[in-house]
């Protein structure tokens, strides 16, 4: 399958050697240098993943990766020279589904890309398998069939990650899942990420849900339960 790509990055020399890295694996490229130029490709182009640098002579990622969220759910990498919690902290908290620290080597970043979209397409795959369930707790209900998450009949934009970390939780009502498995049921092949952005994923949930909805207990040392 030929997917679409969408790269960002006002440095053209990495723009260009992650172009040819990713068309060397038949993935369709469309590179852009600043954010409003990728909000035009946006509006006009459909996409299965967009890597975005943090960095850009307008907008920053960060707001790039807010504004993609709020139509999109396909996977997002950031690329950030800041190699510090708090950088790859406040991208997953803004939708990013991972993270790459400059300088890296054009093979990892490939990788990610395939973790990434391999991830997506198992998603998919299995909500079409499961086409009539449908869970639920509560005033939270999550369809499998829709990939929709509605509180008090409200619908509630979830990442593909939030919403495989919530329907896993949903699945095994009042027991608990450890961090680590979560970890690994979201990034099988990845061993890059660290399952400390577990934590993180389980906060936007929470946040989005709102604190009336706050469903998911953390159990300490341990990992996370609904209940």
């Amino acid at each position: 399958m030929n997917y679409s790509v969408l790269v960002v990055e006002d440095d053209e020399s990495i723009l260009d050697l992650i172009e040819i890295y990713l068309e060397n694996e038949n993935y369709i490229i469309k590179k852009a240098t600043c954010s409003e130029e990728a909000i035009r490709y946006i509006k006009e182009e459909e996409f299965d993943l967009a890597i975005l640098d943090i960095m850009l002579p307008d907008k920053d990622g960060y707001y790039l990766c807010k504004k993609i969220r709020e139509s999109f759910n396909y996977p997002i990498i950031m690329l950030t020279s800041k190699d510090d919690e708090s950088s790859k902290i406040k991208g997953l908290t803004f939708g990013a589904d991972d993270y790459v620290t400059k300088p890296f080597l054009p093979g990892e970043l490939v990788a990610r890309v395939k973790a990434q979209l391999r991830r997506c397409n198992n998603y998919n795959l299995e909500t079409r398998e499961n086409s009539e369930d449908i869970l639920t707790y509560k005033n939270v209900d999550l369809n499998i069939k829709s990939r929709e998450v509605l509180v008090d009949g409200e619908n509630v934009d979830l990442t593909p990650t939030e919403f495989i970390i919530l329907k896993s939780l949903l699945e095994k009502k009042s027991e608990v899942l450890e961090s680590e498995d979560l970890f690994y049921k979201i990034y099988p092949n990845d061993y890059y990420v660290k399952n400390n952005t577990i934590s993180v994923h389980i906060r936007h949930i929470r946040e989005k849900l709102g604190v009336q909805n706050n469903i998911i207990t953390t159990v300490w040392g341990v990992g996370y339960k609904i209940g």
